[in-house]
């Protein structure tokens, strides 16, 4: 009885670690037209190796991105051109931040970070999107962590081992 105990109890803490194993978003929420704190949550490096490198890839929709430095890494901003343009606060946009580098830093495999920077979501995206926001870690010794995994249809992101994080629209409250 106290064996199947412990291995219950073992069984449950898989679980719960491997839940916690991926980079994901501290808000699963944002309002579309309104600025969204993006913190990315980094729980471990890349079996073992500690991360040197955060690759973030702005989605198409999410406008006016802005990374928050961080001490002892450097931020590299990468612009492009949107596939449409945009109305925000009443003005078109057509280009922004694509991608958003940090690099430079160590954290080691048993430390926790986060890496944070602000979007606004068009407000052309209808409530209920879902949007993935695709990572690359990189770590020492050459190894890579790609949280690049979108859900196919009828699948969700527990279905994969390394999936995107993601948050979802909603809609603008009424006044």
């Amino acid at each position: 009885m106290i064996r199947h105990l412990a291995l219950t109890v073992a069984g449950i803490f898989c679980i719960a670690g491997s839940a916690q194993a991926h980079i994901t978003l501290e808000q699963a929420e944002a309002v579309s037209g309104k600025a969204y704190k993006a913190v990315l949550r980094v729980g471990h490096g890349c079996e073992g190796k500690a991360t040197v490198r955060i690759r973030v890839k702005i989605p198409e929709g999410l406008l006016s991105a802005k990374p928050m430095p961080k001490a002892g890494w450097t931020l590299e901003k990468i612009r492009g051109t949107y596939e449409k343009s945009y109305d925000l606060y009443g003005k078109p946009v057509k280009e922004g931040l694509t991608e958003i580098v940090w690099q430079g830093g160590q954290l080691a495999d048993d430390e926790y970070d986060e890496f944070v920077f602000r979007v606004t979501p068009a407000k052309e995206l209808p409530a209920a999107t879902r949007i993935y926001v695709p990572v690359v870690q990189e770590c020492t010794e050459g190894a890579v962590e790609r949280w690049i995994d979108i859900p196919a249809a009828g699948k969700t992101s527990d279905d994969y081992e390394t999936p995107a994080p993601f948050f979802d629209v909603v809609a603008q409250p009424r006044s």
